[in-house]
């Protein structure tokens, strides 16, 4: 066994280590997510006060669609899940998921009568705990997406590259229009650990997805080297942990990132 696979290794059984007893002190067992449910995120601010089922919106459908900044800059959407506050009456005034769930980019809170009755889309959204049959099954709708081992088991990247999906990143009315981002190259992040790559971070792959204004400077400073931060970090959800093990692939991906030759 070579030294980069027992860094892996010890890695790995830290990483399983922390996970079994943070789930030992909080009293709880953490479940992998299945495929279809990987970065689902169950909005529940308003919901249940007003005698409705929580909204579960799926990353997967939306990713495969639009870009991260589309929602998370032009359109307000915090970082944080359910820190954003959405109301009911924000969305009929074409806010948030209002900007597209309008009847003309998506589908609204109802359509047209048929036979005289008017077809309500509520389940749709207010999901949460029922069995709804949604217009796009996940297996299905990435049935030929290329594959990874992590997350929701589809390499997006790659998938784009391919042009299995093409991202809308301009909403009229919603957007501004932009010059074409001046993208430095790849950068190179030293690790602590001994043995372990050093991370190879791609501006251009988080640049399609993201622009500049996601990450900069609210979550990493403009200057590099200023942002100090730990995988510990990155594991309790800050920094890129922000993304990865929520919506990008997890953390346990390590090869991932981890990808200069030692």
């Amino acid at each position: 066994m070579n030294k980069l696979t027992k860094a892996f290794i010890l890695i790995l059984a830290a990483l399983i280590s922390t996970s079994l007893v943070y789930a030992e002190v909080k009293g709880v067992k953490k479940k992998r997510s299945l495929p279809h449910e990987y970065g689902n995120v169950v909005m529940n601010n308003q919901s249940e006060k007003n005698n409705m089922a929580p909204v579960v919106f799926n990353h997967w459908l939306h990713r495969a669609k639009y870009t991260c900044r589309l929602c998370h800059v032009d359109l307000g959407f915090a970082m944080q899940a359910n820190s954003t506050g959405i109301k009911e009456e924000d969305n009929k005034k074409g806010f948030y998921c209002g900007a597209c769930h309008n009847e003309k980019e998506a589908f609204g809170p109802s359509t047209k009568k048929v036979l005289g009755e008017e077809v309500k889309h509520c389940d749709r959204c207010h999901s949460f705990g029922k069995k709804v049959a949604f217009e796009k099954d996940f297996y299905k709708f990435t049935a030929d997406f290329p594959k990874e081992r992590f997350g929701n088991g589809i390499d997006w990247e790659k998938a784009e590259n391919e042009g299995k999906i093409k991202l809308t990143d301009f909403m009229e009315s919603i957007s501004i229009r932009r010059k074409p981002l001046n993208i430095p190259k790849d950068s190179q992040v030293k690790t602590q650990v001994s043995d372990m790559p050093d991370i190879i971070f791609s501006h251009k792959k988080h640049a399609v997805w993201s622009g500049c204004e996601l990450c900069h400077p609210d979550i990493f400073d403009v200057k590099k080297g200023v942002t100090a931060y730990s995988m510990s970090d990155i594991f309790s959800g800050k920094y890129c942990g922000l993304c990865h093990d929520k919506v990008s692939f997890p953390n346990l991906d390590c090869q991932r990132c981890h990808t200069k030759a030692v």
